[in-house]
């Protein structure tokens, strides 16, 4: 069993290196207009479709961010904003965006800087 869970780890550890090292940080922050009127505002709010909190995406793992907004394109996770936006991103888009973010400070990504 804890061979098992190494080979698990080891693979896992190389899908989340691989899909950080597909992006490009410089192109992803030249391509986050649409992502920083909500994720790049701290404690940002919306009230479509319901009131929450918008989730940060500074410091997240690159292949979550690739992970979650193909799951928007492909309609798996149910946000109509969402999935606007990622209707009309390329793979390569979703990972220069994912490898922009993963490299943020915690929090925010910085929208203009």
């Amino acid at each position: 069993m804890t061979r098992t869970r190494l080979i698990l780890a080891a693979v896992a550890a190389a899908l989340a290196t691989s899909a950080h090292a597909a992006g490009d940080p410089a192109a992803g922050r030249q391509k986050n207009f649409q992502c920083m009127g909500c994720h790049g505002i701290a404690g940002w709010k919306t009230a479509f479709p319901e009131v929450y909190h918008v989730p940060k995406l500074g410091g997240q793992h690159a292949g979550y961010i690739v992970a979650a907004l193909r799951q928007y394109k492909s309609g798996e996770r149910d946000h109509a904003t969402m999935r606007s936006i990622a209707a009309d991103l390329s793979d390569k888009d979703m990972e220069d965006l994912a490898a922009y973010y993963s490299q943020a400070a915690g929090g925010s990504a910085a929208a203009g800087k």
